[in-house]
């Protein structure tokens, strides 16, 4: 029996200003409690999308995060956290991170986990110019990086490669990229991993994933993937931002966002099929048939793992490449890209963020509104005029993301940042 919005929220605690605790009994069989991190603007976003789950009974439309967070509480793990960004995605939430215990025999691995674009992540390229100096030709700068940098689904890149290079890319990541000359050899130094994944295996990618991904490297694709030219608008911390590089108001840096284009989402599908088949073997039960998975020390768990590294890999020598076209034109930081028309932002981690969430950030301001429901409330000049008045330029493959990509389409980038803050 469908419970109510009053009924569902009893299992919902507040802990603190910006986060909340999900009960055991929320969704049957969890085995801990999860925790999502909202502010005050955040929170009626979460909590909208709970009610309105409710009223329809879970008719049609996706589960709501706060549900999806609580099944991925039910797989066996340490914990299950949402992050300021959260919102429905494929089994996990997007940005709901989780924990497992690679020494418990019973933990697994999940692809909707990790994510469709396996090592999705954000580039920064500071650079030496100001605002004054490119204003004047902002068409043109515009123009050219969207000509220099291949965009849209089934884009083919400009980085010259055979089958012998993609298997060593798969396996070197960034040392490839330095090898051939596609990378400076301190930008190893400023990435997870230093861009290369040491587990990774080439021969347990499909053939049907090389062949996505050999002609794309060196491609943004399409979504809410982009190439951006930005203006440092505000420094918060002057000591951190100079040791990026980042040293006054004003200053022209380039963010990129891409990931592993179809060859990652290939390996993410295959995967798939392969663990529906080990859960029946093992007995693996889950809330979700989307939360489907493998022990960590079976076959299709090691065979997942040694491939995800190969597209991690693959996603490294991508931005890459993508940073050498740019600039054939032109503590760790956090990254977290705003929308179209707002601003991003350059964090520092904490000790705490280490203790709270192992580590993990977020990976953007996170949809608010559906493509879909995007595409019907929006309209196409409306966008481009309030990006207009703005002064922004914009190029895009296809016209519906300026719809879907709209800075309406996504929670407060400031809101999501904020909660990251006032959460340690």
């Amino acid at each position: 029996m469908a419970r109510t919005y009053e009924d569902e929220c009893s299992y919902l605690e507040r802990l603190s200003s910006c986060s909340y605790r999900i009960k055991k009994g929320f969704v049957s069989n969890m085995r801990v409690e999860g925790v999502f991190f909202a502010n005050s603007h955040l929170q009626k976003l979460m909590f909208d999308e709970l009610h309105h789950y409710a009223s329809t009974k879970g008719v049609g439309g996706f589960l709501p995060a706060v549900q999806q967070i609580a099944n991925v509480a039910a797989l066996p793990g340490i914990r299950s956290i949402g992050l300021p960004d959260v919102h429905s995605g494929y089994g996990f939430a997007i940005g709901n991170m989780a924990a497992f215990d690679i020494s418990d025999p019973e933990s697994i691995v999940s692809p909707g986990g990790v994510g469709f674009d396996i090592n999705c992540g954000v580039r920064l390229v500071r650079t030496n110019l100001f605002e004054k100096d490119i204003k004047p030709i902002q068409e043109q700068i515009t123009q050219s990086l969207f000509d220099h940098i291949p965009v849209g689904v089934g884009s083919k890149g400009m980085i010259p490669l055979n089958a012998k290079d993609l298997e060593e890319a798969l396996e070197m990541g960034m040392d490839w990229s330095l090898r051939e000359g596609y990378a400076w050899a301190e930008d190893k130094e400023h990435c997870e991993e230093y861009g290369r994944m040491l587990q990774a295996d080439p021969t347990k990618v499909s053939m049907r994933s090389k062949k996505r991904g050999l002609p794309q490297l060196g491609t943004l694709g399409s979504g809410n993937h982009y190439a951006e030219i930005q203006v440092v608008d505000e420094i918060y911390n002057e000591m951190a931002a100079a040791k990026m590089g980042i040293e006054e108001k004003g200053q022209v840096c380039i963010m990129i966002h891409s990931g592993s284009r179809g060859l990652g989402h290939q390996v993410a599908t295959d995967a798939l099929v392969e663990m529906e088949k080990a859960m029946t073997r093992d007995k693996i039960h889950v809330n979700d048939r989307q939360l489907a998975c493998a022990r960590i020390s079976s076959k299709e768990g090691q065979d997942y793992l040694k491939a995800m590294a190969a597209a991690a890999n693959y996603a490294w020598v991508n931005r890459s490449s993508m940073t050498f076209l740019t600039r054939q034109l032109t503590g760790q930081p956090v990254l977290i890209g705003g929308t179209m028309g707002t601003c991003s932002y350059v964090l520092t981690g904490t000790d705490q963020g280490f203790q709270e969430t192992f580590g993990s950030t977020c990976h953007g301001a996170g949809r608010a509104l559906s493509r879909a429901k995007s595409r019907r409330n929006l309209g196409y000049e409306d966008v481009l005029a309030a990006l207009a008045d703005q002064g922004i330029s914009i190029r895009v493959a296809s016209p519906k993301l300026v719809m879907e990509e709209a800075p309406e389409s996504y929670k407060n980038v400031t809101d999501v940042v904020d909660t990251c803050k006032l959460g340690g």
